[in-house]
């Protein structure tokens, strides 16, 4: 399964009134992974920047003179998130102004959805959350997540901080079903034998780096709940 977990940072809120996108930034995951593989780049949007956005994400006009425009990068851009499930925090927002910017580069009728799935992580939050603050710093204390470095909103670190949220709340294990019934108990039923004479169990280990990930998975649980991981803890 791939997903891409993505962001932008804009010029101001409202798409509606001209603003446009001035940052892009994409983590990519395989199987719940990060490859390492990512998509980054700042854009020139030809319109000044509101003054309260860039004391958000600290982006002034001037660092953005002779940076390419979102024509010049759209097809780059949709190669990389093309076929797979994107994760953005308030996707309305990220998919709203990504849509305008399609529909300026001249790709009338294109949209976000025509080329992946996208699931809302504040949707997600909210269900999971209902009535707490659900913005991706509240989730990153929540879980656990540094997000020291997060002086300024950025669109690669808030994608980067959004894949380990976003990782920690789906990290439960699933539920069993329960909807199968043992052969033995169904009427009439004989349970098989099996003659085990000569058979020997075969042992399979855990590899260094599936160890290493549930070692990650246990320190995430050690900082999310108060009680700490089940596994780690010893009786007497």
């Amino acid at each position: 399964m791939r997903q891409v977990v993505l962001d932008t940072e804009t010029t101001g809120l409202e798409v509606e009134q001209g603003h446009r996108i001035i940052e892009i930034g994409c983590v990519e995951m395989v199987n719940r992974r990060r490859t390492g593989n990512t998509f980054h780049q700042y854009l020139r949007p030809d319109r000044d920047i509101d003054s309260g956005a860039e004391q958000v994400h600290g982006i002034s006009n001037e660092a953005l003179q002779g940076k390419p425009r979102f024509a010049e990068i759209v097809g780059e851009l949709l190669e990389f998130i093309a076929g797979a499930e994107l994760i953005i925090h308030n996707a309305e927002f990220d998919v709203g102004f990504l849509d305008n910017e399609l529909r300026l580069a001249g790709r009338d009728g294109d949209s976000v959805r025509g080329h992946c799935q996208v699931l809302d992580t504040l949707l997600l939050a909210r269900r999971l959350h209902p009535g707490q603050r659900n913005g991706l710093d509240a989730l990153c204390r929540r879980y656990g997540i540094d997000n020291s470095a997060r002086d300024y909103h950025g669109a690669l670190l808030d994608a980067q901080l959004l894949a380990d949220v976003y990782l920690a709340m789906t990290g439960g294990q699933a539920a069993l079903s329960l909807d199968i019934v043992p052969a033995t108990e169904v009427a009439g039923a004989v349970a098989p034998r099996f003659d085990r004479a000569g058979l020997s169990l075969v042992v399979r280990h855990a590899s260094a780096e599936e160890l290493a990930a549930h070692e990650r998975q246990l320190d995430l649980l050690e900082k999310a709940c108060p009680q700490g991981a089940a596994w780690r803890r010893r009786d007497g």
